[in-house]
């Protein structure tokens, strides 16, 4: 059985009122007492009931944040960039990984699962979309992150994913690149709101605005996003003897495995090959070569997305402000990978 707050009193010899009162970080605790009983919640292991904590306040201290998996780096990275602007407001942060599951997904926006505990949600979903909004309920602290969702009752930080993908194929025309493929379409062509989808819209963009046809061919589909399929479908096109002399890879992992491919295939980066990549992920700085990458304001949006939702977290009824929604600006970082 989990140790109890009775056990953690009986250990340091005291009352259970004290326990409380050190766990609460009541200021009115002698400092022997305090320490004694810091000493007796280490050696059992004690951890507080977060529910039972947040009776007396009504908040528990802590916010929620629910991403599809955090194997991708740039999930990995927002998660660390939302518990650093969470410590500014006091604020703990408990991280579920939906893998991508619908039902983990509703039970995160419904409040089914170990979310309950939290003050409020920042949520970015992958298998719900527009026709889930009736799921989604403004009682709740809640801000949406991502694409999937758009004209939901919650507040929304997302990103320009259209217009920074048709920049990041811009930057590789204006390097004189004219044969660009695409990396990481998704397997559903249907229309649909997502990051594939949009940012495949900014590659068509560019082209289109270049008087450049849209050649199929060059259009690779690539899920899920991990380097390991980025490298075979580099290998793929490679193989299928078709031009190209650019490449636009939807997020960084996919352009990292793309990078491995060409370097095994004995093509040279950006000579051969001028690659781009999307995310700006800490990796990129340091792969060979160096990866440029959109950068869509990653750490922008964390910060944002919390103070959003302490805001929501913190109104009044009489005060309850309409949804918003919000964009940060986008740069592109050039590196190595496509020096000219």
């Amino acid at each position: 059985m989990s140790p109890t707050m009775h056990d953690v009193a009986r250990v340091a010899g005291v009352s259970i009122k004290t326990v409380s009162n050190v766990i609460n970080d009541f200021p009115h605790v002698r400092q022997t007492t305090r320490l004694r009983v810091m000493a007796a919640i280490e050696e059992l292991g004690y951890r507080p009931n977060l529910s039972a904590r947040g009776l007396r306040s009504g908040r528990t201290g802590v916010i929620g944040l629910a991403v599809p998996e955090l194997r991708q780096n740039y999930f990995a990275e927002l998660a660390d960039a939302v518990i650093r602007a969470a410590e500014k407001h006091d604020l703990g942060v408990l991280v579920e990984q939906t893998s991508g599951d619908r039902n983990r997904e509703i039970a995160a926006v419904t409040g089914a699962g170990r979310l309950r505990l939290t003050d409020g949600l920042l949520f970015s979903p992958e298998r719900l979309g527009q026709d889930d909004r009736h799921l989604l309920s403004n009682s709740f602290p809640f801000v949406m992150l991502g694409e999937r969702m758009f004209g939901g009752p919650t507040d929304h930080v997302t990103m320009h994913n259209v217009s920074s993908a048709q920049a990041a194929v811009e930057h590789l025309l204006a390097i004189g690149r004219r044969r660009i493929a695409l990396i990481g379409a998704h397997p559903d062509q249907r229309e649909q709101v997502r990051s594939a989808d949009l940012r495949v819209k900014g590659y068509k963009a560019a082209l289109e605005a270049a008087g450049l046809p849209l050649d199929p061919q060059l259009v690779r589909v690539v899920a899920p996003w991990h380097r390991e399929n980025g490298a075979e479908a580099m290998r793929d096109l490679i193989a299928s003897d078709i031009e190209f002399d650019g490449l636009f890879a939807l997020n960084d992992t996919l352009a990292l495995g793309a990078l491995r491919a060409l370097g095994d295939a004995g093509r040279r980066v950006p000579d051969d090959v001028a690659v781009i990549g999307f995310d700006d992920i800490d990796e990129a700085r340091f792969s060979i070569p160096s990866l440029s990458s959109v950068d869509p304001g990653r750490d922008e949006i964390a910060e944002t997305a919390v103070q959003l939702l302490v805001e929501r977290i913190n109104e009044k009824g009489d005060e309850e402000l309409p949804p918003r929604l919000i964009k940060p600006e986008f740069r592109i970082v050039a590196r190595e990978s496509t020096a000219t």
